[in-house]
């Protein structure tokens, strides 16, 4: 998936250090409030809550915390009430995003997010102006150090993946949103801890940035990756891994 799959492999490497586990553990407490609120507090019957439990485990996080985070979504436990929200942008280059939030208050992450965007060559787009470019699937991405290609291939196509692809140092599974528990659990199985393991919006095409619009989109990503309230970002920029280094350096 080109600069995309490279930005969530370096950003993977990079953030295993523990000061960066507090916003991660922040980010996953918001979701499993979210999922328990829309869907209930038992896994088995939440395959949301069930996934992002997972995920919660893979992070090392507290067995106790994540039980606290699902009694606040349920209302057993007090807690602050979060919103869902999605918006569409433009970054620099003409790159598209999609950025997921999850906010307590939305006046003020929309105000933040704009200032963001602007403030790195990008800016806030109307619902559905990049939207129709991107498709909702399972998105793995595994390191090729990490996998045996005929073995990782066999075990995510058993488990109902659409299609692995290979990515430079990396390779890419695709599955439908439905088929992504089973198909991370089958990555799981084999001993590997992917890179990226989620479902989310994945372009149709991409936008190649170099220069100044791959820096402002690297320093673009950074900010949103740091904001509290955003919990994911797609986007369909293709920007080489070594100038993605650079930038981050």
């Amino acid at each position: 998936m080109s600069g995309h799959s490279k930005w969530h492999s370096i950003k993977h490497k990079k953030g295993a250090a523990d000061a960066k586990r507090g916003k991660v553990f922040t980010r996953l407490i918001k979701e499993l409030t979210v999922a328990a609120r829309a869907g209930g507090g038992d896994p088995d019957m939440n395959p949301r809550l069930r996934t992002i439990i997972a995920d919660a485990k893979s992070q090392n996080m507290p067995a106790e915390n994540i039980k606290r985070a699902i009694r606040r979504g349920t209302g057993e436990e007090p807690g602050v009430a979060y919103e869902e929200a999605q918006y569409e942008a433009y970054g620099p280059g003409g790159a598209a995003l999609i950025i997921d939030v999850l906010t307590d208050n939305k006046n003020r992450t929309v105000g933040e997010l704009r200032h963001a965007l602007e403030k790195h060559g990008g800016n806030l787009a109307s619902t559905n102006a990049v939207a129709w470019m991107f498709h909702k699937k399972g998105y793995i991405v595994v390191e090729k150090t990490k996998a045996d290609e005929e073995k990782l291939m066999a075990a995510v196509l058993d488990a109902g993946a659409d299609d692995l692809q290979d990515d430079d140092d990396n390779w890419e599974v695709f599955s439908t949103p439905d088929a992504f528990p089973a198909v991370s659990e089958a990555v799981k199985a084999l001993g590997i801890e992917p890179a990226t393991a989620k479902v989310q919006m994945i372009p149709q095409n991409y936008v190649k940035l170099e220069g100044k619009p791959a820096q402002q989109m690297v320093r673009l990503m950074e900010a949103l990756d740091d904001h509290d309230d955003v919990q994911n970002v797609s986007s369909n920029f293709d920007i080489s891994e070594k100038e993605i280094e650079a930038s981050l350096a």
